[in-house]
């Protein structure tokens, strides 16, 4: 009964915003799947049409309806184009979710969202296990990226060139934090995100170097769980509210003055999707979550708007080119485009060389990459084109998934310009 209660809820909140849609196609015009495709199902309008029908759908095609909804990047690009202000982004979450109440999670699914991402503590002991035995599967794909393949996975991953499991990730190179403000005055939760602590631990401890470099004390709480996009993308409303039960846990009780990712999709997620997603003010957590919605900021805007960052002044020709690559969840949801620049920009070793389409999306999209590989990569083609022909060393970014489907568009056409994050090319200027 509860889940025809929440199905007949979800169905009724989509209805309300549905009708905003003007049906003008400016969503067609920007949509990086419908660019590929030129399919009108893949648009926003499209999905919109197909939402009006929802009820009918969920009689005679459920699944198909459900094929369809997500077949889409989440990338925000249409609702930041939208000139009826739509909230699309919302809409097509609480269809996923509406879908997968009525149609449930598959098999798969359920082992990894339920079975693993659910319960933190099993997840990254599971990780942890997983990059002890990781080299039995993969090999080398291209040194110069760092990248292996898989013939072995190639079933289920494609063949995609990735980077492996980190040896030693963040959570054991520095398991918790609670350090007093110095002097900056100021002390930040930091949350550095899955990615980041069992892939890319290097993003974390440069942005540990930044802190104590500013002399900000730092609130790193063991036992952080993920922040439930991937869950809640694929419409798993369950494991998505218990991931935020167990992060306001981490967090709720503790005294700082601003929650800290160094994640586009991590930021957007906290700031704006747990408070959209959570239940409304009638939610029990709801003070809590608008509390951390409010004090989030990525790390970029925090160091320039804050601590007042600014470019290096002068200087001689830099020794390396670097160009930025606008992650969708950053630049399109919350407007942060300058800030990341301003990183770079302040590394004396580094000039700024601007990319065409610079914020065009870059393919990846989380499970979308899984589920499309191969759309995946036309759309990461374009991002890969638009880096080279910068002749730039260095493409940095502000995501770490972002970095993950550049890392693979370069490595596979043997390209060697490397991919950082904003973060680690600030680090080194303090070397």
């Amino acid at each position: 009964m509860s889940n025809l209660n929440e199905l007949s809820q979800l169905l009724k909140e989509i209805e309300d915003q549905l009708a905003d849609c003007m049906k003008c196609g400016m969503c067609q015009a920007v949509c990086p799947v419908f660019t590929e495709t030129g399919d009108e199902g893949d648009v926003a309008r499209g999905k919109i049409f197909l939402l009006e029908r929802l009820g009918d759908q969920l009689l005679h095609d459920a699944k198909g309806a459900k094929k369809r909804i997500e077949k889409c990047l989440l990338c925000g690009t249409c609702g930041a184009n939208c000139p009826s202000g739509v909230k699309i982004i919302e809409i097509f979450l609480k269809a996923r979710a509406a879908l997968t109440t009525y149609v449930g999670l598959s098999p798969v699914k359920q082992i990894i969202f339920r079975g693993m991402l659910k319960h933190p503590k099993r997840f990254t002991g599971l990780v942890d296990l997983a990059s002890k035995f990781q080299g039995l599967g993969i090999s080398k794909a291209n040194i110069d990226q760092g990248t292996c393949c898989s013939k072995m996975m190639s079933g289920l991953i494609g063949d995609r060139h990735f980077k492996p499991l980190a040896k030693k990730p963040l959570h054991k190179i520095c398991p918790e934090l609670d350090t007093a403000p110095g002097k900056s005055g100021i002390k930040v939760a930091f949350y550095p995100g899955c990615v980041v602590d069992k892939m890319n631990p290097e993003i974390g401890e440069a942005a540990l170097k930044v802190f104590a470099h500013h002399g900000v004390g730092v609130f790193m709480p063991a036992n952080q769980a993920c922040c439930g996009i991937p869950a809640l993308a694929s419409g798993d409303k369950q494991t998505f509210e218990n991931l935020l039960d167990h992060n306001i846990s981490r967090f709720s009780n503790a005294e700082f003055d601003y929650i800290i990712t160094p994640c586009a999709t991590c930021s957007s997620t906290i700031k704006e999707i747990w408070p959209m997603m959570a239940g409304g003010q009638d939610s029990k957590h709801y003070p809590a979550i608008k509390m951390l919605s409010e004090k989030t900021m990525d790390i970029s805007q925090f160091l320039v708007d804050v601590l007042k960052v600014t470019p290096v002044q002068g200087g001689g020709k830099a020794a390396k080119q670097v160009t930025y690559h606008d992650p969708c969840h950053l630049g399109k949801s919350l407007g942060v485009y300058s800030q990341p620049r301003t990183l770079v920009q302040a590394n004396p070793d580094c000039e700024l060389v601007e990319m065409n389409e610079a914020d065009y999306c870059c393919g990846n999209g989380g499970s979308f990459n899984l589920q499309n590989y191969d759309l995946s990569c036309e759309i990461g083609m374009r991002k890969r084109n638009n880096i080279v022909a910068t002749g730039a060393d260095i493409v940095a970014t502000s995501c770490p998934a972002c970095m993950m489907q550049m890392t693979d568009m370069l490595s596979q056409n043997n390209d060697t310009i490397r991919v950082k994050h904003v973060i680690e090319l600030y680090a080194d200027s303090m070397e």
